[in-house]
């Protein structure tokens, strides 16, 4: 649902990619595949060019919610985040940011609600321009490298195959459901939810 009477956004949800062809259905951009599967399921278009990003205002769990894929590339995501947390006045810890982790294995969820990069340059940025790591992400495991001499760089802008590819439409899909649930029920019930074993 739309809004324009209520007032500005209460929530940022930013999702972390590369815009361009050329990176869809790669690791690092596990963020849009989870928006285009949130706006598929709400029939929203996060097609708004706002903020340096794609944008598109909704209400998500009861509350209004700004929902972003910057179109900065990766290392430099924390413009337009910074831009539009600054324009509304949201605090970090209601800018919800969805990215990929090599740490994780393919398909599953972590959710937190502050933490370090963890070596992922779209969190570093945004940790920069926002002045803290306090705030809450999801994070779509994307498989870490077959083996060591594999560049890290050539490993998140591979694309999914096979199964990897079916099981990260599902967590997309997951993650999806996960954005609505951590705004509407909170950190907690969030964390036990989706921080599947």
């Amino acid at each position: 649902m739309l809004f324009s009477s209520r007032g500005g956004p209460e929530w940022l949800v930013v999702f972390l990619g590369n815009p361009g062809l050329k990176y869809e259905g790669t690791r690092h951009n596990a963020g849009f595949m989870t928006a285009d599967a949130l706006s598929k399921k709400k029939n929203i278009a996060i097609n708004k060019a706002r903020f340096q990003a794609l944008t598109a205002q909704a209400d998500l769990g009861g509350a209004r919610v700004l929902l972003m894929k910057p179109q900065t590339y990766m290392n430099l995501s924390g413009q337009a985040v910074s831009q539009a947390a600054r324009f509304y006045k949201i605090p970090p810890e209601r800018v919800l940011v969805v990215s990929d982790d090599v740490s994780l294995p393919v398909g599953k969820l972590r959710i937190r609600t502050k933490g370090s990069a963890g070596g992922h340059n779209g969190l570093k940025n945004i940790i920069a321009l926002l002045g803290t790591e306090d705030f809450p992400r999801i994070r779509l495991g994307v498989g870490a490298p077959p083996h060591p001499e594999y560049e890290m760089m050539d490993w998140v802008l591979s694309a999914f195959h096979g199964q990897d590819a079916e099981d990260m439409a599902k967590a997309a899909q997951r993650a999806a459901e996960a954005v609505e649930c951590f705004i509407e029920k909170g950190p907690d019930k969030a964390m036990n939810q989706y921080n599947t074993k």
